[in-house]
């Protein structure tokens, strides 16, 4: 930093409009210095070099090296929180190579009135440049779990729910590499991610496990050995069907106070008043306090209830908020996690 107050940072984009508004927006912001730009992921790797800033912040899809390029020189000569962004049609699949190689998160690019889109108060550019600050650069190899678990008749638990949020894509991929191929329960997943990634991010999820794993459906019926993902176009909750006994999936308009669509506290506290004390309960590495609430209606009913260690965690804030409230009191690093659930079932 060149400022013990303020936090450096590069733009990364070959859009001269898209420098232009970036840079407005981290100039408004007193705690953010914009140290430098750059049209290519090859200049950016040649200004990080000089610039040495705090943040990156990085187009997706650029002329002479890409953001995937960028991530990767980055993190081998001089590991920097890298924030993506991206839009849909310019082939997704790249952003979760990104993200697995390395980068902090990523944005969506507006694709309409990009102007006023990205000057909107709700774009959470700065909000995200100032978390990449204070976040840890993890790399955690875990080999994929190919072997099965001998299960005595059936599981002690029903369901295991689980929340996410920045630094959440990369823990997901690396937590569902240690559970057995044979796992007899489902497990359920709301990640704070724009709707329009939730697809491709299940799909991706999909090819690494030998689980299936789906983008969760308006009254399709939960079932063991299945991955859900919720979508995000609306907070998701689970109910049971009145006549079967069977979970469904469900959607509601209820507004929650940390984050909406997926809400991980509109998640938690509807698989709690079902699964009761037949749940295990996880948050993972996130910005925020998003849920804790739902995590102490699991622990409520004798559900276990377990967060990613500070260690492990990309940004600590949601593990933390959960931990602090006395909604779990087992911290658990990321690559123990598979096993300490499957010690638990």
């Amino acid at each position: 930093m060149t400022n013990a107050k303020t936090i450096s940072t590069l733009i990364v984009e070959d859009s001269a409009l898209m420098r232009i508004l970036l840079s407005d927006i981290l100039k408004s912001d007193p705690s953010i210095e914009l140290v430098g730009t750059a049209k290519n992921g090859k200049e950016g790797v040649e200004k990080a070099r000089l610039l040495e800033p705090d943040v990156i912040i990085s187009d997706m899809i650029m002329p002479d090296y890409d953001g995937v390029y960028l991530v990767e020189k980055v993190m081998k000569e001089s590991p920097t929180p890298v924030i993506l962004l991206s839009s849909l049609e310019k082939n997704d699949g790249l952003v979760f190579d990104a993200l697995q190689k390395g980068a902090f998160d990523f944005l969506d690019k507006p694709k309409d009135d990009i102007t006023n889109s990205i000057k909107a108060k709700n774009y959470p550019l700065t909000k995200l440049v100032k978390a990449a600050a204070e976040s840890k650069i993890k790399k955690i190899k875990v080999k994929k779990n190919n072997h099965s678990h001998a299960f005595n008749g059936s599981a002690a638990y029903s369901a295991i729910v689980i929340g996410a949020s920045t630094g959440g894509p990369g823990a997901i991929e690396t937590l569902l590499k240690q559970l057995p191929n044979n796992l007899i329960l489902p497990v359920i997943i709301a990640q704070h991610m724009p709707d329009s990634f939730i697809t491709s991010f299940a799909k991706r999820l999909d090819t690494l496990s030998d689980l299936h794993v789906k983008v969760a459906e308006s009254g399709e019926e939960i079932k063991s050995g299945y991955i859900y993902i919720a979508p995000g176009h609306a907070n998701m909750r689970l109910r049971k069907n009145p006549h079967s006994g069977a979970v469904i999936v469900n959607f509601t308009d209820k507004v929650y106070t940390e984050f909406n669509n997926p809400s991980i506290d509109c998640l938690l506290e509807s698989a709690s008043e079902i699964y009761g004390n037949k749940m295990i309960g996880l948050i993972l590495t996130g910005m925020g306090r998003d849920g804790t609430e739902g995590l102490k209606k699991v622990k409520a009913k004798g559900g276990i209830t377990i967060a990613q260690d500070e260690d492990t965690s990309v940004v600590y804030g949601m593990p933390k908020s959960a931990f602090d409230s006395g909604a779990t009191d087992r911290l658990v690093p990321l690559n123990q996690l598979g096993g300490y659930i499957v010690s638990c079932l």
